[in-house]
């Protein structure tokens, strides 16, 4: 590992088929006597469970599925470049979405005067923030193991889904007669997320850094440009650290009074005007301040083989970890997170990182880290989550985080599609987060965003007005509208920047208002059927396009959204399926079919079911 990013060499010493020797069957179950051990087979309403016993000296399992002709395979976790991954290889692995020699190579590029936003990495080079052992098929049905080893999946072949799992797990494979019964059977095995508090509907969480004076000054911005503000995050609360790489953040998870005085006031003030404030945390710490020394001194750091703390480098830092198999490390944060932040007012914040854990450390538990890696960022959402649930915050409080496995969407409150670049690039911009919203629901996670703007930025890799109205009007129609002000602020166009962007993002703000009671019909909708907010076509239209199409998405039943995802486009080719549709901004209505839609900045593409008139009237107001 280096940066979070993994290079992964397998070498296979021997395979072998598990000839069935007989076979016994005792009601819904079977029991399948092999030469090595035995396989179970239970039937669970409309799926099956498969799992093994013996087999111990086998540390592989290969699974072959058959592959129907047009078919259409979904998941593996977060994918940012493609939705449809028939015809790809998925490698199953937490890590660093976006590494150092990626965006090196991009600036590169740029300087030599070669900017183009369609160009894609080979998907082999593929890695992300959130893996899972889930795929789903057009033909609905639905595969999830129990693994926490690294997976991969290859969906290249003509008669058969290879399947390959670094330890011998059980798994299931469920049969559903729609998407919504797939997406219910899933999340009946990863969780649901809970519903949302209530203020996060009420406009744009705008991002702000620097000091109790800029975060003032914010509100000030806000407040007198009437741009519905329903918080404020300040990621800097720890105190920051200016770097090579830009403008970060000292992981000393403790209130830094110099850079913000009087915060211990400000925010029970800023409460009283209606406006929360949020705060962030990771599970690494800062070498160089107090907690760090606690933690070490207590022997709470995950070791190296040497019997020292392994600190990581992050960019350019290096940083310590918590060891979470430590029961007394583990309480720890989480008691940092329930006095430093709950008691201290943050109605909620970024839950970090989770991606980084090496897998030649030593763990307090003694496990093998190879299959605890990937398990690492729900152990870190359910840290979270408990710190909510036992001071009786949970639904007052959310979090948000970036990496994540199975387990995952059973603890976390909401996704976040981490450090996207702040381009039009559609690997790593604007375009390649509605892939990754879209994957994450069929996945079972089922709530998501995107920081308006991206976030990574250097030398000319920079923030456009443009691209921030887009993404801002984008995030307008998502669970939660939250900005950025990315990795070097100075760089980006931010939500003051200039009257152009106030005035875009109060009407956008308050036209995610107005969504707040048909997303929280949505959000409770995902919190009881795992059917998510965010959702594609194809789950209600059995149409050829809707498979294919990754740049438009449901947000609930009756939205359709179609980002404009071009630098410089001021209309967009729009896939409707056949149903009864309205223009938001026009008012004219379509059928199915495919259609060049006016797309000025401020009316991004958005088409509302006719039979919904009730939204439709709620909608147009809210967007004069």
């Amino acid at each position: 590992m280096s940066h979070g990013s993994f290079r992964i060499h397998d070498t296979i010493l021997h395979k072998t088929a598990v000839a069935i020797k007989d076979i016994f069957l005792d009601g819904n179950k079977a029991e399948i006597i092999t030469r090595f051990g035995k396989v179970f087979v239970e039937a669970e309403d409309s799926r099956v469970k498969v799992w093994f016993e013996g087999f111990d000296e086998y540390n592989r399992l290969f699974i072959a599925l058959p592959a129907y002709e047009n078919e259409k395979i979904y998941g593996s976790g977060e994918i940012f470049s493609e939705f449809n991954i028939i015809g790809e290889r998925a490698n199953v692995w937490v890590a660093e979405h976006i590494n150092a020699i990626q965006i090196a190579k991009k600036l590169a590029r740029q300087v030599g005067g070669i900017k183009n936003t369609q160009r894609k990495q080979s998907f082999k080079k593929y890695e992300t923030y959130y893996a899972q052992p889930t795929f789903i098929s057009s033909r609905k049905y639905y595969f999830h193991s129990l693994t926490t080893a690294r997976s991969s999946f290859d969906f290249t072949g003509e008669k058969f889904h290879s399947l390959k799992i670094d330890e011998i797990a059980p798994f299931y494979i469920g049969i559903c007669n729609s998407f919504e019964e797939v997406m219910q059977g899933i999340t009946e095995l990863v969780g649901r997320q809970p519903e949302l508090p209530d203020w996060v509907y009420d406009g744009q969480i705008i991002a702000t850094q620097g000091g109790s004076k800029r975060l003032l000054e914010a509100n000030d911005i806000a407040r007198d440009k009437e741009l519905e503000a329903n918080a404020f995050w300040i990621q800097d609360w720890e105190g920051r650290r200016v770097t090579a790489a830009g403008k970060q953040l000292f992981w000393n998870w403790e209130w830094d009074k110099v850079l913000y005085p009087d915060l211990d006031k400000i925010i029970p003030a800023l409460n009283a005007e209606g406006k929360k404030v949020l705060g962030y945390i990771n599970p690494f710490l800062a070498v160089e301040k107090p907690l760090y020394r606690v933690a070490s001194e207590k022997g709470y750091c995950v070791k190296d083989k040497d019997g020292e703390d392994y600190l990581v480098t992050i960019t350019t830092f290096p940083a310590a970890m918590v060891d979470f198999t430590n029961p007394e490390a583990y309480e720890w944060i989480k008691n940092i997170i329930k006095k430093n932040m709950i008691e201290f007012g943050f109605s909620g914040w970024m839950a970090d990182f989770g991606e980084y854990l090496p897998t030649d450390c030593v763990l307090f538990s003694g496990e093998n880290p190879e299959l605890v890696h990937n398990t690492w960022p729900a152990i870190w959402a359910r840290i979270n989550r408990e710190a909510l649930e036992e001071t009786g915050k949970l639904g007052e409080i959310m979090f948000f985080t970036r990496a994540g496995f199975s387990d995952t969407p059973r603890y976390s409150t909401m996704m976040w599609c981490g450090d996207n670049h702040t381009d039009f690039s559609i690997d790593f911009g604007l375009p390649s987060v509605i892939p990754a919203m879209l994957s994450l629901s069929v996945c079972g996670f089922g709530l998501s965003h995107s920081d308006i703007g991206g976030y990574t930025s250097f030398f000319n890799l920079r923030r456009s007005e443009e691209l921030y109205m887009r993404w801002c009007e984008m995030n307008a129609f998502t669970p939660i509208m939250r900005g950025h002000e990315g990795l070097n602020p100075d760089l980006n166009a931010q939500f003051d920047s200039t009257e152009a962007i106030l005035s875009h993002g109060a009407k956008m703000a308050k036209i995610h208002k107005a969504l707040k009671p048909y997303l929280k019909d949505a959000v409770k909708y995902n919190s009881q059927t795992g059917v998510g907010v965010i959702r594609p076509l194809f789950f209600y239209y059995d149409e050829e396009q809707a498979y294919n199409e990754c740049y438009e998405y449901l947000l609930g039943r009756d939205i359709l959204v179609a980002p404009v995802v071009t630098q410089g486009a001021t209309k967009r080719r729009v896939y409707l399926p056949e149903d009864e549709w309205v223009h938001l901004f026009s008012g004219e209505e379509y059928h199915g079919g495919s259609f060049d839609i006016e797309a000025p900045i401020g009316e991004i593409p958005v088409f509302i079911r006719k039979e919904n008139k009730k939204l439709i009237n709620i909608l147009m107001e809210a967007a004069k």
